[in-house]
């Protein structure tokens, strides 16, 4: 096994990202593993000898996302929140960040933490990064849900729509590909930046509460993470290459997948988009929920996870 640590007040050898304070959570530990070359930070807790389950969070958040789920599936589920690249207390390589790239880092992490295979969930870019490595790693995976986002290659739209009731929810998209802009409207602001995606895009307003913001705001203003955060969506056309191309051979996914939507969302069916490159394909939709689905709806959340697991487990 790989190197890791559980120190709660890490030292700046072990913590990749000092200078953000961490957030704790009862009955979970920090964890920081050597992922093929990159140190990840996962949190780690739950039943040691239940089904294990990955959660990767989206932009602009970090693993806090799932702060009020995974409680409810630790007492069921051995339960793992990772920082993908660039996010929270992960390092912040200047490496390529397309999506393939990423899953690999991942799956490193997770074989590091001694998980052989196990369910993967994962949140807007957190479920770019899981379908990627469902296709790299079918066999590692029992299943994956994807909530509420388009995959660069596969079902993300190649056009930002115009239409003013629409442009307002894929309109970084193309902001974040502007060489240098972004940079320089956004360093020194990154809480006005945060600020407008956690009061805008979920269906209340007052989902976020101002040390949310404020934690999600340091991870990006954090040294590499507004460029981490942006290469994303820059190395975008490269992971649409990636996942294209084991997709346009005829290669299909078979393992369980779910596809989360929410009543006031970004997709507003997730399954349906996958159905041509899966065989295994069901959905749902959470309702009373915007973007930010695991942080409006965490009870309903950790329901649809558990339900999906359980029935897939005996199909």
């Amino acid at each position: 096994m790989t190197d890791s640590t559980t120190t709660p007040n890490p030292s700046p050898a072990q913590n990749p990202v000092p200078e953000l304070p961490l957030r704790h959570l009862p009955g979970f530990t920090h964890r920081w593993v050597d992922a093929d070359g990159i140190r990840l930070h996962a949190v780690e807790g739950g039943r040691p000898s239940g089904p294990t389950v990955v959660l990767l969070a989206g932009f602009p958040q970090t693993w806090w996302a799932w702060h009020q789920v995974m409680p409810r599936l630790a007492e069921r589920f051995h339960v793992i929140a990772v920082d993908l690249p660039g996010q929270g207390h992960s390092e912040r390589p200047d490496a390529s960040y397309d999506t393939h790239t990423l899953a690999a880092h991942v799956q490193a992490a997770v074989t590091a933490l001694g998980v052989p295979k196990y369910w993967l969930v994962g949140h807007d870019i957190g479920a770019w990064v899981a379908f990627s490595l469902a296709l790299r790693y079918e066999d590692r995976l029992h299943g994956v849900a994807l909530l509420d986002a388009g995959i660069p290659g596969v079902t993300l739209p190649d056009t930002i729509p115009a239409d003013p009731e629409r442009a307002w929810k894929t309109w970084h998209l193309a902001f974040h590909l502007v060489p240098d802009l972004p940079e320089t409207l956004i360093t020194g602001r990154e809480r006005d930046y945060v600020g407008w995606f956690l009061s805008t895009k979920p269906l209340s307003p007052d989902t976020f509460d101002s040390a949310d913001v404020d934690h999600y705001a340091a991870s990006l203003a954090a040294d590499g993470g507004l460029r981490a955060a942006l290469a994303y969506y820059r190395d975008g056309a490269e992971s649409a290459r990636k996942n294209h191309e084991p997709l346009a051979g005829q290669a299909h996914l078979t393992l369980p997948i779910l596809g989360i939507s929410s009543s006031h969302g970004s997709i507003p069916d997730m399954a349906t988009a996958f159905t041509p490159w899966a065989t295994n394909v069901t959905g749902t939709v959470i309702p009373q929920a915007g973007h930010f689905i695991p942080d409006e709806q965490p009870e309903a959340t950790a329901t649809t996870l558990t339900k999906f697991i359980d029935q897939a487990s005996t199909s």
